[in-house]
C-alpha cells in the first residue's frame, strides 16, 4: 500500500496537525517505510506461537484466598449516609 502526498495532507488535516507543504513528501516517504515494515511483519509465520504478555516467562504472584475482617455488614453500613434492609441506598441514576 503506497501513501501519496495527497493522502498525507488529508490525514494531517483530519488529525488537525499543521504540516507545511514542503514537509509532506518526506512524511509520505517515512509513512511508506512504516507500511512496508508492517507488510514484512504480516509475512512472518506465527502459527503455533503462543501469545506472550512479557518476554520473561514468569507466573503471576498469587496470594492465599482467605476471609478477612471485612464480613461485618453492620460496621460497613454504619459508614453509609443512608442504608435500608442491609443495603446501601443511593440516588437513582437511570431515568
Amino acid at each position: 500500500m503506497a501513501i501519496d502526498v495527497a493522502t498525507v495532507a488529508k490525514v494531517a488535516r483530519l488529525s488537525r496537525i499543521a504540516e507545511p507543504k514542503e514537509a509532506l513528501p518526506a512524511l509520505a516517504e517515512k509513512l511508506n517505510g512504516i507500511m512496508q515494515w508492517i507488510e514484512q511483519l504480516a509475512e512472518v509465520d506465527t502459527d503455533g506461537v503462543e501469545p506472550m504478555t512479557s518476554v520473561v516467562a514468569q507466573g503471576l504472584p498469587l496470594r492465599d484466598d482467605v476471609v478477612t475482617d471485612g464480613g461485618d455488614a453492620a460496621k460497613i453500613l454504619a459508614n453509609a449516609p443512608k442504608a435500608d434492609a442491609g443495603f446501601f441506598v443511593v440516588p437513582k441514576v437511570v431515568e
